[in-house]
């Protein structure tokens, strides 16, 4: 078990004038389980790297500190093997080639003996509910694959600091509640101290003993066991964007209006690249003859299981890749910009009327600042300035950009990414909105008030008429917004049609 102190400690990042954090006095005891919340942009995820030594002087991430941060009695960045990490993104904590290496790197880093290491790699794994082998590359994993791979290398470990950043959000259902019971048991086992940031707050309240709720640019604005800080200041967490069980959002939307089908996915199979990963190796069918139709004035929901295909099948929907077999191609009105399968699709014309949203934001940032990144899009279509200026500080005020504006978008926290990568692919406008757009985890890392925004913003867009297709395990999305489901298996898709509250 580790302790942690803070006092008066506070965080600037780099080319920021405001301060991520500051003010903050907090005491966490050795073994204690703290579940942290706050707004998107609170400093939950600044905060997290900080103790687990990133933000020091010589740190990873740069910036201005103030106060003091020690673990265990000393500074955070000289517990080496002390504490162990999971961030938001897991490719950036991905280092080997290999999985089976990619969990030993850690244990080899901290000296961990040979014989010891493969039999705390393969139990990590197994209990992550990993289904490949130690060989399997890590290049050819999808996102929620990573994740767990990622959570396998922090247990794997064993920290007496655990900090985990969202550790579920790429899961699905059953793989979340996979990693939750792994958590469960090791905290039993270990006596480990935990800080956790998770959005899906009521599923993981039985983890912890204690909440912390962090004020964007400030400190602690409540901090006591879960079932007392929701009761007291619920409806004010609320108010502020934390995610308070029971008092999850509720949209009223205007309903879909339906339309005819504008893209079709005919027979398509998708295989994976030769020679990715470590030697090489064979190419895997992710897809296989999968038959499905978009329809405009809807929102579909690609769903299933992680290493199911819903990324590789949304980004063949999109025209961003060619499949192995068959074709994906346009309908009634997107057919008549151009009638031939959408891989075939000058880039140009792809990007006009299909809009897309990667599952790393950072995958299509183009500028340096938030503000040119949104300016891009409308300033290529040949907008008139003041209509530019006009929509890009509309976007930034709706999707609370706006103090974000002049910094660069790889500075952002992950929520925040996640609404400018969204924001751009909106096109330049309500007249030059795209006829389809492709979306994958549009709601990764949203507060309530933002979450609200994206699924307003994304309904006004259905009831505009354009196909609203999305890769997604946000239950409430698909309660609240979705109007059909496509359910991605491998062999095919299964559709359920179903109509949202």
């Amino acid at each position: 078990m580790a302790d942690v102190n803070l006092s008066g400690w506070g965080w600037r990042h780099a080319g920021r004038s405001a301060h991520a954090l500051r003010g903050v006095d907090l005491r966490i005891d050795a073994g204690e389980r703290v579940l942290l919340l706050g707004a998107s942009g609170a400093g939950k995820s600044t905060l997290l790297h900080a103790l687990a030594g990133l933000t020091g002087p010589d740190g990873a991430i740069s910036g201005e500190e103030e106060g003091t941060l020690l673990v265990d009695g000393r500074p955070a960045d000289r517990g080496r093997g002390l504490v162990g990490l999971v961030s938001q993104d897991p490719d950036a904590q991905l280092v080997m080639a290999r999985s089976g290496d990619d969990v030993a790197f850690g244990l080899e880093n901290l000296g961990v003996e040979p014989e010891r290491i493969w039999p705390r790699v393969s139990h990590a794994l197994e209990a992550v509910g990993f289904a490949y082998g130690l060989r399997h590359s890590t290049g050819a994993l999808s996102g929620g694959e990573k994740q767990r791979l990622v959570v396998a290398g922090a247990l794997a470990m064993r920290p007496r600091l655990l900090l985990l950043d969202e550790p579920t959000a790429n899961l699905d259902p059953e793989g979340a509640a996979l990693v939750r019971g792994v958590l469960q048991r090791l905290l039993a086992d270990t006596e480990a101290t935990l800080v956790l940031v998770e959005h899906r707050v009521a599923e993981v309240t039985d983890l912890v003993d204690r909440v912390v709720v962090l004020e964007p640019g400030g400190g602690v604005v409540a901090d006591g066991p879960p079932a007392r800080v929701f009761a007291r200041h619920g409806a004010d967490l609320a108010a502020r964007g934390v995610w308070v069980p029971g008092r999850e959002p509720a949209p009223a939307l205007a309903p879909a209006p339906g339309g005819v089908p504008v893209l079709a996915a005919e027979g398509v199979t998708a295989r994976t690249p030769i020679g990715l990963g470590v030697r090489g190796g064979g190419r895997r069918t992710v897809l296989e003859n999968v038959d499905a139709e978009i329809r405009s004035g809807s929102a579909t929901a690609l769903v299933g299981t992680n290493g199911s295909g819903k990324s590789t099948l949304l980004t063949l929907l999109a025209g961003l890749a060619r499949p192995h077999r068959g074709a994906v191609v346009p309908r009634g009105r997107l057919s008549e910009a151009d009638s031939r399968p959408l891989d075939r699709w000058a880039a140009r014309r792809l990007a006009q009327h299909v809009g897309t949203v990667f599952q790393h934001a950072e995958d299509q940032f183009v500028t340096a600042s938030v503000r040119e990144e949104l300016r891009f899009g409308p300033r290529r279509a040949g907008l008139p300035p003041m209509q530019v200026e006009a929509r890009v500080d509309e976007l930034l005020q709706r999707l609370r950009l706006d103090t974000l504006a002049d910094v660069h978008p790889y500075t952002l926290s992950g929520g925040e990414k996640r609404r400018l990568s969204v924001a751009t692919a909106l096109g330049s406008g309500p007249e030059d909105t795209p006829y389809v757009l492709a979306l994958d985890e549009p709601t990764f890392g949203q507060d309530t008030r933002t979450w609200r925004e994206l699924v307003d913003l994304l309904a006004g867009l259905r009831t505009a008429g354009s196909a609203v297709l999305m890769a997604t395990h946000d239950l409430l999305l698909q309660r609240h917004f979705t109007d059909s489901r496509l359910l991605v298996c491998g062999a095919g898709v299964h559709t359920d049609e179903r109509k949202t509250e």
